[in-house]
C-alpha cells in the first residue's frame, strides 16, 4: 500500500496553503494511507463512523463556529470524539482561532494540528488533487520516456540497443525528454498512468561514448518535461532469423502491455544497420494517432487490393 508521512505532506504544502503547524509535532511520522480529505461536522458531535483512520480532517467555518458556540463540556465531548479514532492529521481553515482544548487533545494524541489562511474548499481541492497524485499505486520500469508529437512513448529493450542514442535524435528533432533509464509510473486514474523522473535522474541522459549529459543546459528548458501521460510503449528488438512474413510487413507488429491492470499500446521495431529509428519513432506515433481516430493504413491498403481483385475478375 501507498503511504506518505504527515512531514512529506508539510514540506509538500507549507508553502502553498501556508501552513502553520501548531500543535501535535511528535506525531510528525504519522502514515496517510488514503486520499480521501474530509470536512463532515457530524464528526464533532458524535457520528464516529464519519471519522476514519490515517486521513487529513479539515475544520472550516461552521466547523469552528460549531466548537466555539459550545460550553467547555460539551466543547471536551465533541474534541473526544473527533479524536476517538486516530487521524492523520487536521488542517483548520481561515486561521480560525484553536481553542486550547483542541491544542491540548491534539498534544496528547500526537495529531498534527496545522492552521492555513486558505479557505476550506481550497484546502480540500488541493489537498485531494495532491494525495491522489502521491498515494497513487505505482511501478517503475526501464527505459527511456519522452513525448514525442505530444504523446508520452516509452522506449524500451535491452541493454545497449540504443534506447539512450534514439532519445538524444529524437530530442535534436523537437521532442522532450522526461526520463532516462527509469520510469516512475503512477495510476493516477482507473485508466491513466502518469511518467515521471526519479528526482536524482531529471533532466539527465547517459550516451555510450558521451557519458551524462544535461539536456536542459544543452537544449534548453523546452527540451524536457517533469511528466506526461504513457499512451504508446515503442520496443526495440533485434531481427529475428527468420523474415518477417507477408502480414507482418503490411501491418505493423503491435500488441499491448499490462502495466498495474492497464494495458497499453506497444509496438516492436526492429532494430539494424541503416534504418532511421528516429523517423520510424515519429510514424509509429502518427500511425497510433490515426488508430485512435479509427483508421487503420492495413487495413485500407488491404481493402483496396481486394477491390482490385474483384474488379479483374
Amino acid at each position: 500500500m501507498t503511504q506518505i508521512t504527515v512531514r512529506q505532506l508539510y514540506e509538500d504544502s507549507k508553502e502553498k496553503l501556508e501552513l502553520n503547524w501548531v500543535a501535535g509535532r511528535n506525531g510528525v511520522d504519522k502514515l496517510l494511507t488514503s486520499d480521501t480529505v474530509q470536512k463532515l461536522s457530524l464528526a464533532l458531535i458524535g457520528h464516529l463512523n464519519f471519522v476514519h483512520p490515517n486521513r487529513v480532517q479539515v475544520l472550516g467555518c461552521a466547523e469552528m463556529d460549531y466548537l466555539h458556540s459550545l460550553n467547555s463540556d460539551a466543547l471536551k465531548k465533541a474534541i473526544d470524539s473527533l479524536f476517538s479514532t486516530e487521524l492523520a492529521a487536521i488542517i483548520i481553515a481561515n486561521n480560525e482561532k484553536v481553542p486550547p482544548s483542541l491544542l491540548e487533545a491534539s498534544n496528547n494524541t500526537q495529531t498534527p494540528l496545522f492552521t492555513s489562511p486558505s479557505p476550506s474548499p481550497e484546502l480540500m481541492s488541493f489537498l485531494r488533487h495532491y494525495l491522489a497524485q502521491v498515494l497513487a499505486a505505482s511501478v517503475t520500469l526501464h527505459g527511456v520516456f519522452l513525448e514525442v508529437m505530444g504523446m508520452g512513448v516509452l522506449i524500451s529493450g535491452s541493454a545497449a540497443i540504443g534506447k539512450s542514442e534514439l532519445a538524444l535524435e529524437l530530442i535534436t528533432r523537437g521532442h522532450r525528454l522526461i526520463a532516462d533509464d527509469m520510469v516512475d509510473l503512477f495510476q493516477v486514474a482507473p485508466d491513466t498512468l502518469e511518467g515521471r523522473c526519479p528526482p536524482m535522474l531529471e533532466g539527465f541522459l547517459e550516451v555510450r561514448g558521451l557519458g551524462i549529459l544535461s539536456i536542459r543546459t544543452l537544449f534548453g528548458e523546452i527540451a524536457v518535461k517533469a511528466k506526461k501521460n504513457l499512451k504508446l510503449i515503442v520496443h526495440l528488438e533485434k531481427p529475428a532469423d527468420k523474415g518477417m512474413t507477408d502480414m507482418e510487413r503490411l501491418e505493423m507488429h503491435s500488441s499491448t502491455e499490462t502495466i498495474l491492470g492497464i494495458d497499453i499500446p506497444k509496438v516492436r521495431i526492429p532494430v539494424a544497420a541503416g534504418r532511421n529509428l528516429a523517423v520510424l519513432v515519429e510514424v509509429a506515433v502518427r500511425n497510433h494517432i490515426l488508430h485512435l481516430r479509427g483508421i487503420n493504413s492495413a487495413e485500407l491498403f488491404m481493402e483496396r487490393q481486394q477491390q482490385m481483385i474483384l474488379g479483374e475478375d
